[in-house]
């Protein structure tokens, strides 16, 4: 049975495949990423990915984001960026179309609004200035931005590439429904600041014939693209290897310069912290490092299209492949979607999967290549993806003011249960067990908790129940284990 039929069958739609009835080959033979239409999956497009493709369109799209950096840096320069023109040329909303990034629920992040426009103006003279002059690198990058503070961030990057480079991926779309879809399934679609006309200084609109599903339209992203995690240039790989950086320095004087001021910012026995600090101490004061930085990732480009392989073919099998197996082997059919009040149907589902996941070789899912989930986010979205199919609200982290919850499960505005999902392994878990559920369960006024604990070793089902029994938790209903560690009846997968 063909995927396409599998969520006909099942009723349970996850991906854009399922929602759109399309066979998951012809997807991944188009090269574009199966996302889920339920939640963002994190996966980001790396610039550098761009700069380094085969493909002369991919390194057209990079000389595209350098040139609008570069007419930024001179607008700057000339003093034409009075308020409007800040807003219309350093304001972006997030994409939220493509489904990737790193909303905690939903498809909604937050975009780039006032800080990251100030951050991007503030470092246009100090980064950008060399713009197309580069002595020491092969290109220009727009990874400089985020290596000189911590206030551009991986979001900001991805938002501010994926909005660069839009138009490509409208059209890269739009070929797709075109080919693949019925017209019943598409709609032409009026989208803004699509492409930057730079004779009027202004972002112009366009339209495409695009997927179309309630009410809003989708965008597909090339696989070959895109990386999880962290970018091929980072701000913490450059702090975490400042040293070997200017040893590659050629100039002996300006290396003895910055190993001595390096050294200067150290105490006798540095923390980690401490030494992070000194690293972004020189490479503020020596930004030429960040040149021999880049010039280092440049050397090795290779090994960041075998990470961004490796993490993009990571992220298909845990989040696409292995959760839409659960769904249609063990979920689909059974009790685990059928509705109830909103703790019941909660705690039913929690205690189907844990039966799943410990009877009937489910724990093989939260496995990749004989590795555990190692993430509670990662843990977090697996569950929010199988759990899709309620008549209930599946809320993700919602924040009422006392801090974030993995979800909030709701019918209506008198039925409400919070769920947090933990892994066994967590350094802070005796904490959060003694005082986050209590905490949130009065933030969101309901009385409805549960909180599911898993583990993948003897070890830390051990040091949960220590911790259940300190608490004086240990027969709670609310508080559930479930044990992933592998069965002797199994194999991984």
């Amino acid at each position: 049975m063909s995927a396409r039929q599998d969520a006909r069958a099942t009723g349970v739609a996850i991906y854009f495949t399922d929602f759109f009835e399309i066979d998951p080959s012809v997807l991944d033979e188009y090269g574009a990423f199966n996302v889920s239409l339920i939640n963002d999956l994190p996966l980001f497009i790396d610039p550098f990915l761009l700069f380094d493709s085969e493909k002369s369109k991919y390194r057209e799209l990079h000389d595209e984001i350098i040139r609008y950096l570069r007419f930024l840096r001179d607008e700057s320069v000339s003093g034409g960026l009075d308020r409007a023109s800040i807003s219309q040329w350093f304001h972006f909303k997030e994409v939220r179309q493509n489904w990737l990034g790193f909303s905690r629920s939903g498809n909604s992040g937050s975009g780039l609004g006032a800080k990251f426009a100030r951050e991007l103006h503030h470092n246009l003279h100090r980064v950008f200035k060399n713009f197309g002059a580069e002595s020491i690198t092969k290109s220009s990058h727009l990874e400089k931005v985020c290596l000189f503070s911590d206030g551009v961030g991986r979001d900001h990057l991805s938002d501010f590439t994926t909005n660069l480079i839009k138009f490509y991926l409208l059209e890269y779309t739009q070929e797709f429904a075109l080919t693949y879809l019925r017209a019943e399934q598409t709609r032409k679609v009026a989208v803004q600041k699509v492409r930057f006309d730079y004779e009027r200084k202004r972002w112009m609109p366009a339209s495409y014939v695009l997927p179309f599903i309630r009410g809003d339209y989708v965008i597909l992203t090339p696989k070959d693209m895109l990386t999880r995690d962290a970018a091929w240039i980072n701000r913490q790989d450059l702090l975490s290897g400042v040293e070997d950086i200017y040893e590659a320095v050629p100039d002996e004087h300006l290396r003895s310069q910055i190993n001595a001021y390096f050294a200067s910012q150290l105490s006798e026995d540095p923390s980690e912290k401490e030494i992070k600090e000194a690293a972004a101490s020189t490479v503020n004061k020596f930004p030429v490092l960040i040149d021999y930085y880049i010039k280092h990732k440049e050397e090795n480009a290779a090994e960041a299209h075998r990470q961004s392989d490796r993490k993009v073919a990571e992220t298909q099998k845990l989040f696409i492949d292995q959760v839409r197996r659960l769904v249609d082997e063990h979920l689909a059919g059974t009790s685990f979607y059928k509705p109830a009040n909103s703790f019941d149907e909660s705690l039913a589902r929690v205690h189907f999967l844990k039966h799943v996941i410990e009877a009937n070789d489910g724990w093989r899912f939260f496995y990749v290549d004989n590795t555990p989930v190692k993430q509670e986010v990662h843990l977090q979205l697996l569950f929010r993806l199988t759990w899709h199919g309620t008549h209930l609200d599946v809320n993700r982290e919602p924040n009422n003011g006392r801090g974030p919850v993995d979800y909030a499960i709701s019918y209506g505005g008198s039925d409400k249960t919070l769920i947090e999902f933990k892994l066994a392994k967590n350094s802070k878990l005796e904490s959060n067990l003694r005082h986050q559920v209590k905490t949130y369960e009065e933030a969101n006024r309901t009385p409805n908790s549960i909180t599911v604990i898993m583990y993948f070793t003897d070890e830390e089902h051990a040091r949960v129940l220590r911790i259940l029994k300190k608490l004086d938790l240990a027969s709670r209903k609310n508080v559930v284990l479930i044990d992933a560690t592998p069965k002797r009846s199994a194999s991984l997968l």
